[in-house]
């Protein structure tokens, strides 16, 4: 696990080598291990490396590295987890010299190509290579988009980088904020690929490859593998077993991808929430190890404090537990971070406990396995359901009807629900009820008013319901669900999230989170043989009688009693809609005060303020909205500052 950065320029006007080295610089959480820089004066290329040692800890593992033939040269970020098999295929004179997982790499690509490398690899990497030969230079990203990879041009440089930081260390700095990505951000918290917040900087979209001429020109990326493609073929060759011959497969796929993924060089442990997907993974952990660590945090708030439970499952299992509370202090101790740690605006509040369970383990391990992906391969989303089952049933309505109820609905306070639905607990069974009735009401409401199955998709997963910016807001991405009218609602919701939710929100979080604290995160449910199985599955075998990840389920219960997993889905989620109210206020209220959105022109004032004032009464809990706003404030002021330090003269805020 690493950071890597890159800057292709033959206008012979830069120090190729200071600016790489300034790149990597701002990388160095990624890598406090080492750092290394390759450079071809004749191309303008410079190739840039920051190491976190996890396999061939020795120098025969540093990079930038050479393949044995001499042809190619990568700086590489992730972990091939089946090298030693694709070790073992490689031709028997193969000389290798160490037992890293990147000098398998390049004798891969050397003895097969690029393409079918590719294909080969099961992991999680994000690499560039130079072709000495070819004069080609190469960007890759693994199939799920669990390691980032930026790239554009910046005045006469192509550039590549992990982070946009990396980008942003370049003499001309990275550019003007794009409008459109603003727009998309605040609709979902983050700023979907291929778009990044800046003009000329792109995320490589995950699982694509990307072919640079030596004058830094390229056309677009090109996939070598897809979400959407696995799960068309998936639903062509459908799974066909029975229910326990379909447990053991799924038991055993997992417990290979656990297997691969705990072989390191260095302390290894796993995050525990006590739900499904960390417990399953621990458990199985379990299985190879001897004595797993585990770490989990909790709150002290009420209703928010899942760590009894993780507690359980790692006494059930015998796990070395680690706990730690978090408080608003802990909070308000972080969110300064934010913006550096992300360095592209990100609004998913769960970054908090992240980055903050991450700073724990890493005191204990440098590398933690987590339980990501499976929601989305496995159907484990309560929206996957519910949201169905509210679309059949109000979907005959008329519309007119249907916007009346939504208004009627949303007209009752959120607080008035939540002391109604406590009121009304003891007579509620405990599987029913549910963490901010108010809050989870509303949002039905707003769905009922939606006009077709891609407007309901739109609606649960954006943040603002109205327009925010200034200016024109952007259309809505081109979701595929009209080309798969076929498929159940359900299915088309997976699909959605695991293609966009799942690489550009969950999977960005936890790299940043994990990486900021120099700890390599590792995801066994994105397997490409888990992703392909779990593509190959019935429904029926995902979501049953209102139920998600029932397959899951089964195998977990083969090693952890079912009390102790079974409760309502939590998530990772805060009270921070209560800290912004307390002890964030002051800080909310300094970035988002009606003369500073009124001066930087971006957002509309009375929208924003609107909602603050709402939220700060408690009639609604406006957090997810608000927050967005905050983390974009926090992060252009960071732009500005450092706009401000390294040319002396501010940098202009519009977004044009």
């Amino acid at each position: 696990m690493c950071g890597i950065a890159g800057i292709l320029d033959n206008s012979g006007r830069l120090p190729l080598a200071t600016v790489v080295r300034d790149m990597t610089a701002a990388l160095i959480h990624r890598g406090p291990d080492g750092e290394g820089i390759w450079l071809d004066a004749r191309a303008g290329l410079a190739l840039g490396h920051r190491r976190l040692a996890v396999v061939e800890l020795s120098e025969l593992g540093a990079q930038p590295m050479r393949s044995a033939d001499g042809r190619y040269v990568v700086v590489f970020n992730g972990e091939i987890y089946n090298y030693r098999e694709l070790r073992q295929q490689l031709r028997s004179d193969h000389p290798f010299r160490g037992s890293s997982d990147t000098e398998v790499l390049l004798a891969a690509i050397s003895e097969w190509g690029l393409g079918r490398a590719l294909t080969e690899f099961n992991g999680m990497f994000a690499f560039a290579l130079w072709d000495t030969r070819e004069r080609k230079l190469y960007l890759a990203r693994d199939r799920a988009g669990e390691k980032p990879l930026y790239y554009g041009r910046i005045s006469s440089s192509f550039v590549f980088g992990s982070e946009l930081s990396a980008l942003q260390a370049h003499p001309a700095g990275a550019g003007d904020l794009d409008p459109n990505a603003l727009g998309e951000y605040l609709r979902f918290g983050y700023v979907p690929a291929p778009r990044s917040i800046y003009s000329g900087i792109r995320k490589l979209p995950a699982g694509c490859f990307l072919e640079v001429s030596v004058n830094g020109d390229c056309a677009d990326p090109h996939p070598y593998w897809s979400a959407e493609s696995t799960v068309m073929a998936g639903l062509a060759e459908p799974l066909r077993c029975s229910e326990d011959e379909a447990v053991e497969q799924l038991d055993a796929l997992l417990s290979d991808a656990v297997r691969l993924q705990t072989a390191a060089d260095v302390p290894v442990g796993a995050f525990l929430s006590g739900g499904i997907d960390s417990s399953t993974i621990v458990a199985l952990m379990c299985r190879h190890e001897r004595r797993v660590r585990t770490f989990t945090i909790g709150f002290g708030e009420t209703g928010y404090d899942e760590a009894v439970y993780a507690r359980e499952v790692a006494r059930h299992l015998g796990t070395a537990h680690t706990e730690f509370e978090l408080t608003a202090s802990d909070a308000m101790a972080v969110i300064p971070k934010l913006a550096r740690i992300y360095s592209e605006p990100f609004a998913d509040a769960s970054q908090i406990p992240t980055y903050l369970v991450s700073e724990q383990a890493r005191r204990h391990v440098t590398v933690s396995l987590s339980g990501d992906g499976a929601d989305e391969l496995l159907g484990g989303y309560n929206r996957y359901f519910w949201a169905d089952s509210i679309w059949r049933g109000i979907r005959p309505l008329p519309g007119a009807m249907r916007r009346i109820l939504s208004r009627a609905v949303t007209s009752i306070p959120v607080s008035a629900i939540d002391r109604l639905a406590s009121a009304a607990s003891p007579l509620i069974p405990a599987s029913a009820r549910v963490r901010n009735p108010g809050d989870k009401l509303h949002k039905i409401a707003h769905i009922a008013a939606a006009s077709d199955a891609g407007d309901v998709y739109g609606r649960l997963v954006m943040n603002w319901p109205e327009p925010l910016l200034e200016r024109r807001e952007p259309a809505l991405p081109a979701w595929p669900l009209e080309r798969h009218r076929d498929l159940p609602f359900k299915s088309r919701m997976m699909l959605l999230d695991a293609m966009t939710y799942l690489p550009d929100d969950i999977l960005a979080k936890v790299d940043r989170a994990s990486m900021a604290n120099s700890l390599e995160a590792r995801a066994p449910f994105l397997d490409r043989r888990v992703i392909e199985f779990a593509a190959r599955l019935p429904l029926s075998f995902k979501v049953r009688n209102g139920t998600g990840k029932w397959l899951l389920r089964r195998v977990l219960h083969k090693y952890v009693p079912p009390a102790l997993v079974e409760r309502p889905k939590a998530g990772f989620a805060i009270p921070l809609h209560t800290w912004v109210r307390g002890p964030l206020r002051e800080w909310a209220e300094e970035l988002i005060s009606e003369r500073r959105l009124r001066e930087e022109g971006l957002f509309r004032p009375a929208v924003v303020r609107g909602k603050w004032r709402e939220h700060l009464s408690g009639t609604r809990n406006w957090i997810a909205p608000l927050w967005s706003v905050l983390m974009f404030q926090a992060w252009n002021e960071q732009r500005k500052n450092s706009a401000t330090s390294r040319d002396g003269q501010e940098t202009p805020v519009a977004a044009h």
